[in-house]
């Protein structure tokens, strides 16, 4: 399928692995010009090179506002301003139980996974107006609607960040700029090799045991019984961000295998 992306700029958050670097290589697979961001310049430039093509590396912070800004006008000066965002930048964050978990664990997880968005949205929107077109495709989580007790700050972003997605689009649609979030479920990216890790740490077992008792014990609904691919969910992504999805607006995209419970 032509995904009508041939020269269109796409700024991808998070772009040095997981989803952001998949989605990154999607889109430069259907002709985008695509920039990457991420806040380690080590890890980036090695991702860009893994990536080929033209792709620009510029390092960003997604909790400092000037850092943002500074990233999105080196994008604007070399390739354009941004026509697609996908905004994949994100972290785990505080883990435990609620009363385990102090001020600073809240504030970091939020500053992160949802303030980053916002900051983000925040620096490309004016040009995208100003276009009269533009596709933005926020990154959310099965556990926006579908909370665990021993993460809640990362649940409780994501559902803003769905929440923030609704907003957007209904204020923006009509200038042409359309708003969209992709949930994703335990798909294999370094955060959840981290979490798989240390889970086999604990339970004194391998990775690949580690992430079989996940799967029964903890998504008993995922009908696939394996972690997702990235490139599973750069597809959807992908296409979100096309002139395809052209009446898809304030949408949540579940990546899951059934992984929500509810309808």
């Amino acid at each position: 399928m032509d995904l009508r992306l041939h020269g269109r700029v796409a700024l991808v958050t998070g772009g040095d692995s997981g989803i952001g670097w998949a989605t990154a290589r999607e889109l430069l697979t259907e002709g985008a010009r695509v920039a990457i961001t991420d806040h380690d310049p080590d890890r980036l430039g090695t991702a860009a090179e893994r990536l080929g093509g033209e792709v620009l590396a510029v390092p960003a912070d997604v909790t400092d506002t000037a850092s943002v800004t500074a990233m999105v006008d080196t994008v604007i000066a070399q390739l354009g301003a941004p026509e697609l965002l996908v905004h994949a930048a994100g972290i785990t964050g505080a883990q435990g139980l609620f009363h385990e978990i102090d001020d600073e664990g809240w504030q970091r997880t939020l500053e992160t996974d949802l303030m980053g968005a916002v900051r983000v949205v925040r620096a490309v929107l004016p040009g995208m107006r100003a276009a009269g077109r533009g596709r933005i495709v926020l990154i959310a989580s099965e556990d926006a609607v579908q909370p665990y007790p021993d993460e809640l700050p990362y649940c409780a972003a994501k559902a803003a960040v769905l929440n923030l997605v609704k907003g957007l689009s209904k204020t923006y649609g009509e200038e042409g700029v359309l708003v969209n979030a992709v949930s994703p479920a335990f798909v294999a990216t370094p955060m959840t090799d981290a979490m798989m890790e240390q889970r086999a740490q604990q339970e004194g077992t391998s990775v690949d045991e580690a992430i079989s008792s996940f799967l029964d014990e903890e998504r008993p609904f995922l009908t696939a019984k394996r972690r997702g691919r990235a490139d599973e969910v750069a597809a959807v992504i992908a296409f979100l961000c096309s002139e395809r999805a052209g009446f898809v607006n304030g949408s949540n995209y579940r990546v899951d295998s059934g992984s929500v419970a509810t309808i």
